[in-house]
């Protein structure tokens, strides 16, 4: 690690606030700025510096990560006069984990080389308890420079870092990621309803299953929480809402059709309809467990 170095992170919800302070107990020094200052205040309590915008933020930083909510969101916290890439230095480095729309990542690798500043896109996967533990898979797109330059970073919090290809790579294996989870949360969720159904108890269940051909970290992690009805979220479901339409947006261009994608798409936005869009993607049981699921 370079004295010379110091990050700033914006972002500090879920997630963030624990990858930060990854980030923070490795030594480094750490700019921070979110959009409710509160989240941050941990953080400030063990001596990161709070910076009061993104551009005051990148002025003092020479690395910026960013894990922020939607498309939207990475917009407006990279792009335009107030945005990062206007207020970075030459030869900084930018690291934005949002799950975002892959051209946007080739959008924002695009205006940060010309003016010499090195981009990646490294959205993550694991939860809040991979967050915490400090174990997400992170999935990068870069060029071979850029990612060596962030490879140290990102090993502090993550276990599983792979360099994909160029700019966008990373966002467009993100989505892969996502569809996998998509189709996978309603086998789990079924199973666990037709293990409560034919009077089997789901937990006992679970201890033949989750380690046979079905296992996953989905039925390992997320099963028991459900059962337990506990929607707190490790991720919303109205950012996996966003997720899932950033991927149906990209294989409609591709011209793929994913009719597994487009039936989980359709459940969680019966969900959100439902109010609960701030509940964790386990959240799905309800669907079940409350008799209101529409699968046609």
């Amino acid at each position: 690690m370079s004295k010379d170095e110091v990050i700033g992170f914006i972002g500090l919800g879920v997630m963030g606030n624990s990858m930060a302070g990854h980030l923070q107990n490795a030594g480094y020094t750490l700019n921070v700025y979110n959009r409710t200052k509160e989240r941050a205040q941990p953080l400030i309590d063990k001596g990161a510096k709070w910076q009061d915008s993104v551009a005051n933020l990148t002025a003092n930083s020479n690395i910026i990560i960013t894990i922020v909510g939607f498309p939207h969101d990475v917009e407006e916290v990279y792009l335009g006069a107030e945005g990062i890439i206007a207020n970075a230095e030459p030869g900084s480095l930018l690291i934005d984990m949002t799950t975002s729309k892959p051209n946007l990542a080739q959008q924002i690798a695009s205006d940060a080389a010309a003016r010499n500043i090195a981009s990646v896109d490294a959205p993550v996967s694991g939860g809040d308890l991979g967050a915490k533990e400090a174990r997400l898979s992170i999935m990068v797109g870069a060029n071979e420079d850029a990612f060596e330059r962030a490879k140290p970073i990102l090993e502090i919090m993550g276990k599983n870092i792979v360099l994909q290809g160029p700019p966008g790579s990373g966002q467009h294996t993100k989505m892969c990621n996502q569809i996998a989870i998509a189709s996978l949360m309603i086998g789990v969720v079924e199973a666990m309803e037709y293990a409560k159904q034919s009077g089997l108890e789901p937990f006992t269940v679970l201890k033949s299953i989750e380690s046979g051909a079905a296992g996953s970290w989905s039925l390992s992690n997320i099963a028991p929480r459900a059962l337990k009805e506990d929607f707190t979220p490790g991720f919303y479901i109205k950012h996996f809402i966003k997720d899932m339409g950033i991927a149906i947006e990209s294989a409609t261009e591709m011209n793929l059709d994913l009719p597994g994608l487009l039936l989980a798409k359709k459940l969680y936005d019966k969900l959100a309809e439902l109010g609960y869009e701030n509940d964790g993607t386990q959240a799905l049981f309800r669907l079940y467990n409350q008799g209101e699921q529409t699968i046609a």
